[in-house]
C-alpha cells in the first residue's frame, strides 16, 4: 500500500499529551504516511523538533476569536498536498477542519480525537446543537482516548456515542521501569538514599491542584519523618505553590525542582506518585508512574479510575479533598509491601494495556481504512 496521506490539525505543537501521540506517531509509521502538521495557532517545541526532522508543517496564527480564513487555508493546504486523512486532535482543530472539509469536495476522510475534557464540563447549547445536526457528520471517524473524554463528546458535546471508539493512550513502557538498586537510582538524581519521595509531575496550573497535594502532604508529615515531596513542572501557580509550602511550615520538606528532562530516572528514584487533578483524561505522567512500578495517589475524576484501579494499582481519594489525600499518602508510606503490590501491578497492567506501540498501530489501522474506503 503506497503511503497514506495525513494532516494531523493541532493547536500548538506544545509538550503535551496529544501532541506528543502526533510526533510519535509520525516517528513511528515512518514511510507508511506522508504527514503534514496544521498548527492552528503556533509551531511550538515538538513543531521546531519535527521541522529540524523535515516534516512538513503549516502554522496558520490564527487571530482571536473566531477566524473563519484559517479554514480557507486548511482547505487549500489539504489540496495542494492531496491529503487523504484529516486527524484533528482536540474540538477546535476539528472544527476548523469541518468547515474545510466542503471546500474540499468533502473528499479528505476527517477524524475526531478527543483528548481532555474542560473543567467543569460545560458547553453552549448553541455548540452542542451545531456538532448534533451538522459537525458530528462531517467527521467520519470519532475517538476518544479515554471512555470518559468518550462520555464528554456524547453527553455534553452532542456526538453520536455509538459511533465514538476508545483508543487509549500509550508510553514508550520500556523507558521505564523499577531499578535494580533504588539507592543507586536516587544518587544518580542527586537525592538522598536514606530519605523516601512522593514525586509529583505537572505544570502548575489550577486544573492539576497542586495545592490539595501540598495541604494533604503537610498533613501527613508528622507521621512519616523520613518523605519527601519533589514537585516536577513549572507554571503560573509555581510561586502560589511555594509560598503555601511556607505557610503549611514544610518548605524543606517540598522540593521544587522545575521542568526537568528526565524524567524516567526521577520516577526510578521515588517511592509513590501523585496526581490530584480536578479533572483529568488518560494521564501519560501517570501512566509513566505506573510503568515505573510506583504505586499511584489520584483523585477519583476523568479517566484516572479506568487507569488506576483502587487498592489494586493505587488509592483514590476525592477531588479536592486533602485529608483523603493524606490518608492515601500515609497508608502507602506506612505500609511499604501493600505499596509495592500495588507497584507491581500497575507496572504490569501499564506492560499489558498501554503500550504506545499498540495505539499508533490502531491509528493506522483507521488512516489506512479511511483512505481505501
Amino acid at each position: 500500500m503506497s503511503p497514506v496521506r495525513v494532516a494531523f490539525v493541532v493547536h500548538v505543537m506544545q509538550v503535551a499529551g496529544a501532541e506528543v501521540l502526533v510526533r510519535e506517531t509520525i516517528r513511528r509509521l515512518g514511510g507508511r504516511i506522508r504527514p503534514t502538521v496544521f498548527c492552528l495557532d503556533a509551531v511550538g517545541r515538538i513543531g521546531e523538533e519535527l521541522l529540524a526532522e523535515g516534516v512538513d508543517l503549516v502554522c496558520f496564527h490564527r487571530k482571536p476569536g473566531r477566524d473563519w480564513r484559517v479554514s480557507q487555508r486548511i482547505a487549500a493546504a489539504i489540496r495542494e498536498r492531496g491529503v487523504e486523512v484529516v486527524h484533528a486532535h482536540q474540538y477546535t482543530p476539528f472544527f476548523y477542519s469541518a468547515l474545510a472539509k466542503p471546500l474540499c469536495g468533502f473528499r479528505p476522510k476527517l477524524i475526531l480525537t478527543e483528548h481532555g475534557r474542560h473543567y467543569p464540563d460545560r458547553v453552549s447549547p448553541l455548540r452542542r446543537a451545531v456538532n448534533r445536526l451538522a459537525l458530528d457528520h462531517l467527521a467520519d471517524a470519532v475517538t476518544a482516548c479515554c471512555a470518559f473524554s468518550a462520555r464528554g463528546l456524547c453527553r455534553t458535546d452532542g456526538f453520536a456515542g455509538a459511533r465514538i471508539a476508545v483508543i487509549e493512550n500509550g508510553i514508550e513502557v520500556d523507558r521505564y521501569g523499577p531499578p535494580a538498586d533504588k539507592d543507586v537510582a536516587k544518587e544518580e538524581v542527586g537525592l538522598e538514599p536514606e530519605r523516601r519521595y512522593l514525586i509529583h509531575v505537572a505544570r502548575h496550573h489550577p486544573v492539576k491542584d497542586q495545592k490539595t497535594l501540598i495541604r494533604g502532604f503537610a498533613a501527613a508529615v508528622p507521621d512519616l519523618p523520613g518523605v519527601d515531596l519533589l514537585m516536577v513542572g513549572d507554571g503560573p501557580l509555581r510561586n502560589e505553590l511555594e509560598a503555601l509550602a511556607v505557610e503549611l511550615r514544610v518548605p524543606d520538606r517540598v522540593r521544587f525542582l522545575g521542568i526537568r528532562t528526565d524524567i524516567p530516572d526521577l520516577m526510578r528514584a521515588a517511592d509513590a506518585f501523585a496526581l490530584t487533578s480536578l479533572s483529568e483524561a488518560a494521564s501519560l505522567t501517570l501512566l509513566e508512574a505506573m510503568a515505573s512500578a510506583l504505586p499511584a495517589v489520584v483523585t477519583a475524576v476523568g479517566g484516572n479510575p479506568e487507569i488506576v484501579r483502587h487498592e489494586q494499582e493505587g488509592l483514590l481519594f476525592p477531588r479536592g479533598d486533602a485529608a483523603g489525600c493524606a490518608d492515601a499518602i500515609r497508608r502507602l508510606f506506612r505500609a511499604p509491601d501493600f505499596a509495592a503490590r500495588l507497584g507491581a501491578n500497575g507496572r504490569a497492567r501499564a506492560v499489558e494495556r498501554y503500550q504506545l506501540a499498540r495505539t499508533v498501530d490502531e491509528y493506522y489501522k483507521l488512516y489506512a481504512r479511511l483512505a481505501t474506503s
